[in-house]
């Protein structure tokens, strides 16, 4: 009969404690920071504007060597060459990965291209 006494009072005093700390949860508030700082604001950067005419028109063809997509890159490289015979296509390969900067390659862009596709894998 002791035990029952005992647990009945225990259960009791259970719930009491979850009903306080419930009414007094919805009052609280919490402070939260966010983990990765303070983010500056994103810069967009406009589309170029589309040309008329592909034809005498340099365009690059930029392949980042993405894993097992050469062949995919040369590929449209050929085609593009076949369907657009009057346009100068140049295939290259930029250095580093697909984040990493190439100067040398921007540049030869700018000064000799009229346009770029850049494949970036899948």
């Amino acid at each position: 009969m002791r035990n029952r006494a005992c647990r009945l009072s225990l259960n009791i005093f259970f719930l009491a404690s979850l009903c306080v700390g419930f009414m007094l949860a919805q009052d609280a508030k919490i402070a939260v920071m966010n983990p990765r700082g303070i983010q500056p604001q994103i810069r967009q950067i406009p589309m170029a504007t589309r040309p008329a005419t592909l034809d005498g028109k340099t365009i690059y063809l930029v392949d980042t060597r993405y894993p097992r997509t050469r062949e995919f890159v040369e590929a449209l490289f050929t085609v593009l060459k076949q369907r657009y015979p009057k346009t100068n296509w140049v295939l290259r390969d930029k250095f580093g990965g697909y984040v990493d900067d190439d100067p040398k390659l921007w540049a030869e862009i700018k000064e000799k291209g009229d346009g770029m596709i850049m494949a970036t894998g899948h």
